[in-house]
């Protein structure tokens, strides 16, 4: 009998099921470090001790986005490892700052399943929580994956798809406690706009574009700790439907976010994850640009206002024009993230 985990397949999951997954991973400021060589995101609240105690905190926090994929890396091995392509997010919510030192853990309960029509893969709904060391929930988030089926006869479960909130209500969004943007230096953060210079249905080209090469999409994808086979075993991949490796999704996500920062800098802190779809793969050697449109607005308290965007990243086409959807409504071919998130942003 083998002792190596071959993953779970689609047959192996189970409504209600709760996995436990493995290795807590302590966040140091050395990961922080490395997740801005492979990014290049210059958001000050994440990269200045001095800019953060200004704003409230005690210190710098991990980006948002860093501990998701930080905690999105526990799950593969029990959700993921043998699937096809993640298809979605839904009810992301960021509860409190993760901070380097913190030790981060994660749990997901299987809240849907449905096989599809050719008999040999199926959909997996999962809710993931990450928990940090004082077993306070750091974050959560839905996902939900194609899986591959081990047995192609195998029985079909009883179809079932979880009714998930099309985004964060705004009443919903936790602001952390101590960031107050009392002394906010609009110089420091990189640009002059607040909550409200932006209007809703702006839209804003980012301008930048980032190419990824294959030992970044490597190195960040290792990082998280993410195990997935379609990221990382070249040979296996030489048969698949693209004949080469997939850049994991959080790579084109994270990248998006770095590029947002010219016309978003006051925007740093992602308070919730809306939705978010990966549209079409991304390649080693493809150039990443990305666009922003303003969905919605709403006031938290006196000294911040919550932005919530669109970011679509297209790869290998500027996005002057605002690459989306054509007339029939199917993605632009150059489009490989569209992502609904909330950020808080200074009044």
């Amino acid at each position: 009998m083998t002792k190596s985990n071959p993953g779970n397949f689609f047959e192996d999951f189970r409504i209600g099921q709760v996995l436990r997954h493995a290795t807590p991973r302590t966040i140091t400021s050395g990961d922080v470090s490395l997740y801005t060589a492979l990014t290049g995101s210059r958001y000050a609240l994440f990269c200045a001790e001095t800019f953060a105690a200004a704003a409230g905190l005690p210190r710098a926090p991990v980006d948002p986005l860093l501990a998701f994929h930080m905690v999105f890396g526990k799950t593969v091995p029990d959700i993921s490892l043998n699937a096809v392509a993640n298809l979605g997010y839904a009810e992301g919510r960021f509860f409190q700052p993760v901070y380097p030192g913190d030790t981060l853990t994660a749990t997901s309960e299987v809240i849907g399943l449905k096989e599809n029509a050719n008999g040999k893969t199926g959909v997996v709904y999962v809710r993931t929580t990450g928990v940090n060391q004082r077993g306070e929930t750091a974050l959560s988030y839905c996902r939900w994956v194609m899986v591959n089926k081990r047995d192609a006869s195998a029985p079909a479960p009883e179809a079932v798809i979880p009714k998930l909130a099309a985004f964060v209500a705004a009443d919903d969004l936790v602001l952390p406690a101590n960031l107050t943007f009392a002394e906010w230096d609009n110089a420091l953060a990189g640009a002059p706009h607040r909550f409200q210079h932006f209007r809703v249905g702006e839209k804003i080209d980012h301008v930048d574009g980032m190419t990824i090469e294959e030992a970044e999409h490597q190195t960040a994808t290792r990082l998280y700790q993410n195990t997935a086979k379609v990221h990382f075993d070249g040979l296996a991949q030489q048969s698949s439907r693209f004949g080469k490796r997939l850049i994991y999704g959080g790579v084109a996500i994270s990248t998006a976010r770095a590029l947002a920062f010219n016309g978003l800098a006051n925007a740093a802190y992602m308070l919730a994850l809306n939705a978010g779809r990966h549209v079409n793969p991304l390649f080693a050697g493809d150039t990443v640009y990305a666009w922003s449109e303003v969905l919605d607005a709403a006031e938290l308290n006196e000294r911040a206002g919550a932005l919530r965007m669109r970011l679509v990243a297209t790869k290998n086409k500027s996005c002057a024009d605002h690459p989306y959807k054509k007339e029939d409504g199917e993605y632009d071919p150059a489009v490989i993230l569209d992502l609904d998130y909330w950020v808080a942003i200074p009044r």
